[in-house]
Formats: structure tokens, C-alpha cells, sequence
């Protein structure tokens, strides 16, 4: 299993079951192998007969709570994950993952006394720190926070680094620095903002291919490479983008938000103006993230179907989709008049010149709602209940990130139904020519 051969390590548990039925290490590796094959009822059967044969096993009680919580049996995955700590009070992981259970089910408080206990046993538990990140972030305990953040790093492929110094706050005053991508586009939109605020010499950054063009608008940027491209070696410093609030000490008084601080090519909103109707009120529509983000089956839509009843909205919507959810486009929900140009978007420079012809974009937590709020456009951002984002808090209906949006939350034990019907209902009160008289939905 540890080399890659799945078939092959099944086949060689299975022949130790055969040989020993009771043996229970094998089941309990059979099940963390079905697990890691997304076969969670087996993995499931496994691990309680693996506990049956060993009751006392705090790991089994641990792996089983994380296959309950994936499946949202919350109050299952609490009695595994309470087990777990019980049988293994010294465990660091174990007091991690009833925080993250307790986090998840909004029990904030108790979920932070699990994480610090947890970092008492080990002070450099990358898991718990970041977790606890999370929970202080979406609190606006910032400062905390930030330094909690970085612990992302120790558990997470690093894409790129260099030789030189990494920057930890030192004077830029005659400096070189290069600023390196984050993992997701939005979190490289979200806080690419910082870089007007280095004041060196000469200033790079380097980013995700499909935002380098996009990035060249950046004010106080000299260079932008994309990852995969030759890049110089001849910095004094290097640094990630979502280090720089905590090097700026950020605090909910002290976001930098020169709102906008992207832009689209003017002869690229050209070109999109010519595409898009001329009349009415145009909004683009976002309903999918990356598929491969670990919490997206919660934070997309199902389908672009979720959204039908804006039909009955007399405007015209443009597909800002790309690649998850592109084809929906294609079919949508009836009397829609949907614009499906996911296919001509080329890169974040298209899609930036897009939102700048439009009136408003609603959109799930993607990059596509980042780059709608970094150009200052008004976007409506439909949001999850259950393990929210942290930058967008709770119980705000505003970003202090992203002046120009408005936050509509999926409630607790709802469906996206109510959301979806909010945000139908607002639409209809627009003028219909709102952004054209310069309102702002």
C-alpha cells in the first residue's frame, strides 16, 4: 500500500484474513485502504471489525470518526472521536480531530480548547495549528491567527521557493522580492493585494499561469512570471502572498483595500462589450469551484439547475463558468437566456473583461467572486453553512475584504433553495439598467 499498489496490498490482506480471520491489524489496514479508495461502506465495516478484535485502539476509533465526519454522522463521528481522546488522552492528533468535529458543528469554543490542548501535547502540530488558524481567523482574531496560518506549509506540498532569504518583515528599501503563488487562484487574487504595500526596489510575483496576464495590472508589480516559466534567481528576499497580512500586522482596521486594484485590459473589455447584449441588466453567473478543493462538494451547487428560479429575472446572464460545470452552460434551466462563453475564456484577463461589461456577478466561494470584489463590481456570494471559508467570518451579510459584495448564507439545515430564492427576489428589484446608471446592486 505505502508503495502505490493497491490491488496488490488488497490481495495480500484479504490471504491474511483467509489464514486468520481474527487477525486485526489486516482488517484495520484493509479498511484505511478502502478508505483511501473512496469505498467508504467498506472501510466503514472494516474499521468496526478491526475494533471489535481491538477495542483499546485509540488510531481505529480515530480513522473511523474521520470516514463518520466526511459523511457529516455527526453524532457518531463525536462518540468515535470522544473514544479516541479517552483512550488516548496524550495523543496531540486525537485532541485535533474532536476540535475539527467540534469546529465543523459550530461549537467554536469547545473545538479551540481541543486544538490548544492538542498543541500543549505537541507546540509544533502542523494540523492543529492550522486548524486553529482557521477558527481564530473567521473570529477576526488576527494576529494569532496569521502566525498559526503558516503552519499550512508542513503538511502541504511547497510548489515554490528559492535560495535566497524569506522575508520576515525586514526594510525593502533597495530590495529585490519575489512574491510566490498560494495553492488556489482566489487566495492568490485575495492577497495579491499586499504587494503595493512592499516598497521595494523591484518587485516580482510569481502565479498561476492562467493569472499572469491578469496580474500585469497589478500597480508596484515590475515583473510576473507563471509557474513553469524560467525564472531568475537573483532576489533578496522571497515570501508567500498569504504571509503578508501578518508581516503588515492586519487588523479588521487596518485591510488594505485600494478597491480596485485589478483591472481588464481595455482592449479586451472592448471586445467583450461587442459580445454581451447592449440592453438590460447583465450578470454573470459562478456556480462551481475546483473540483479537487476538499471542501467544494459543499461550497458549488449541484448544478447550474439550483439556480432556475432566477429565470424569471427579464435579464441577461453570462456564463463565467470554466471547466467544472463549462457544459451546463449549454443546457440551462428553462426561460433562461444564458450566455455560454465559458469556451472562449482563455485565461483570468478574459474573465476580468467580461465582469467589467457587466452589471453584477453571483457566484459560489471561487475565484471568479475574488476577482469580481478586487475590481470593486458588485458581486453576491452565495455561501455554505457547513465549514465556511474563514475570510468571509460569520454572521455577515458584508466583506470587510471586498467592499463591493454582499454575502447570502445557506442557513443551517437548509438547502440552497432559500439562498437561491433570496437572491431571485433581490435580482427582481433591480432596475433593469442598474449598472448602466452607475447604482450599485
Amino acid at each position: 500500500m505505502a508503495a502505490g499498489d493497491v490491488a496488490t496490498a488488497e490481495a495480500c490482506y484479504l490471504r491474511a484474513l483467509a489464514l486468520e480471520p481474527l487477525h486485526g491489524p489486516a482488517r484495520a489496514n484493509l479498511g484505511y485502504l478502502k478508505e483511501r479508495q473512496g469505498a467508504l461502506a467498506e472501510a466503514e465495516f472494516h474499521y468496526l471489525q478491526a475494533i471489535a478484535l481491538m477495542p483499546d485502539h485509540a488510531q481505529l476509533y480515530q480513522n473511523l470518526g474521520v470516514l463518520l465526519l466526511r459523511e457529516k454522522r455527526f453524532a457518531e463521528c463525536e462518540s468515535a472521536m470522544r473514544t479516541a481522546v479517552e483512550a488516548a488522552p496524550e495523543s496531540a492528533s486525537a485532541w485535533c480531530q474532536l476540535g475539527v468535529l467540534l469546529a465543523c458543528t459550530h461549537r467554536e469554543a469547545q473545538g479551540e480548547e481541543c486544538y490548544r490542548q492538542a498543541l500543549a501535547l505537541d507546540p509544533e502540530h502542523a494540523r492543529a495549528r492550522f486548524n486553529l488558524s482557521y477558527l481564530l481567523l473567521i473570529q477576526a482574531r488576527f494576529a494569532e491567527g496569521w502566525r498559526m496560518l503558516d503552519a499550512r506549509w508542513q503538511f502541504d506540498a511547497v510548489p515554490q521557493s528559492f535560495d535566497c532569504a524569506l522575508w520576515t518583515g525586514e526594510p525593502l528599501e533597495g530590495k529585490s522580492v519575489i512574491v510566490c503563488l498560494e495553492a488556489g487562484h482566489g487566495d492568490m487574487i485575495h492577497f495579491i493585494r499586499y504587494v503595493s504595500q512592499l516598497k521595494a526596489a523591484r518587485v516580482a510575483v510569481l502565479c498561476q499561469p492562467g493569472l499572469k496576464r491578469l496580474l500585469a495590472t497589478l500597480a508596484g508589480v515590475d515583473e510576473v512570471y507563471a509557474l513553469g516559466e524560467q525564472v531568475p534567481e537573483d532576489w533578496d528576499f522571497w515570501t508567500r502572498a498569504m504571509r503578508l497580512p501578518g508581516l503588515f500586522g492586519t487588523e479588521m482596521g487596518s485591510i488594505p483595500a485600494p478597491i480596485p486594484y485589478l483591472s481588464a485590459e481595455p482592449e479586451l473589455v472592448r471586445h467583450w462589450r461587442d459580445q454581451l447584449p447592449q440592453q438590460g441588466l447583465r450578470v454573470g453567473l459562478a456556480w462551481k469551484g475546483n473540483p479537487n478543493f476538499e471542501n467544494d462538494a459543499d461550497r458549488s451547487l449541484p448544478s447550474l439547475m439550483t439556480l432556475a428560479p432566477l429565470a424569471a429575472v427579464p435579464a441577461h446572464f453570462v456564463s463565467l463558468q470554466k471547466g467544472a460545470g463549462e457544459d451546463e452552460a449549454l443546457r440551462p434551466p428553462a426561460g433562461m437566456s444564458l450566455h455560454a462563453i465559458g469556451p472562449q475564456l482563455g485565461d483570468f484577463a478574459d474573465t476580468a473583461a467580461v465582469i467589467a461589461n457587466l452589471d453584477l456577478v453571483i457566484s459560489v466561494d471561487t475565484a471568479v467572486a475574488h476577482l469580481a470584489g478586487a475590481m470593486g463590481k458588485p458581486c453576491w456570494l452565495l455561501l455554505p453553512d457547513y465549514r465556511c471559508d474563514w475570510r468571509w467570518m460569520t454572521e455577515r451579510d458584508d466583506s470587510p475584504w471586498y467592499p463591493s459584495m454582499r454575502l447570502f448564507r445557506r442557513g443551517e439545515g437548509e438547502g440552497w433553495a432559500v439562498a437561491v430564492d433570496r437572491i431571485a427576489r433581490e435580482l427582481q428589484a433591480l432596475p433593469r439598467t442598474a449598472g448602466h446608471k452607475g447604482q450599485t446592486p
